[in-house]
């Protein structure tokens, strides 16, 4: 795995434009694996409170994976920054009304009902690139990792259940971890939902 800073931007940067020359075949096919993975794991089919995150850049779309929340009593969440550059997480359902925040990432309009993210039972993480320990490559902000630092002093899996959502082809041998960086329980991808818990 690259391990400078600038081996990290080319790695992300290639994984961001396969991602982005996918076609829109290929993404619709994918959105349906996804939520086959993702139907396998219990907690995705019982948590009341299932965080995840607008699509953007190619990201593998949540759409067909969430569609069945609603119907099993199940509230879907949508995160906001704050001013503390950490994610909070607003309820949303389909035809609410988005607007970009200052990333360019739509973000819901209606903010009265707010959660911290210690307040969400499973999280779907959008990421660059994964490996089957759970480590994940971001988009070097680290947003997700000052959100959820909780959980580096839990003992997981913990409340709530970290799953990484990505493409297959998104997977790396290994990531190098800094001590900031939050693991991921679970990796969802179009083909397969892999257990990073160890077996806990």
């Amino acid at each position: 795995m690259p391990t400078s800073p600038s081996q990290r931007r080319e790695l992300r940067g290639d994984l961001a434009q396969r991602r982005r020359e996918l076609g829109p075949a290929e993404r619709i096919g994918a959105a349906q694996g996804l939520r086959h993975s993702l139907e396998s794991l219990p907690e995705f089919l019982t948590d009341g409170k299932v965080a995840g995150y607008w699509a953007t850049g190619g990201e593998l779309p949540l759409n067909l994976a969430i569609a069945g929340l609603a119907a099993r009593g199940q509230q879907f969440y949508l995160p906001v920054i704050d001013s503390n550059r950490r994610l909070c997480f607003v309820p949303w359902r389909t035809g609410d009304e988005v607007a970009p925040n200052r990333l360019g990432i739509p973000e819901p309009v209606n903010q009265d009902h707010v959660s911290a993210p210690n307040q969400m039972e499973l999280v779907l993480v959008p990421l660059l690139g994964f490996d089957r320990k759970g480590n994940r490559l971001g988009f070097g902000g680290g947003y997700y990792d000052r959100s959820f630092d909780f959980l580096n002093v839990a003992e997981r899996p913990a409340q709530p259940l970290l799953v990484g959502v990505g493409y297959s082809f998104q997977e790396v041998k290994s990531i190098e971890t800094a001590h900031w960086d939050v693991r991921l329980d679970y990796i969802a991808t179009e083909k397969e939902l892999i257990d990073c818990t160890g077996g806990k």
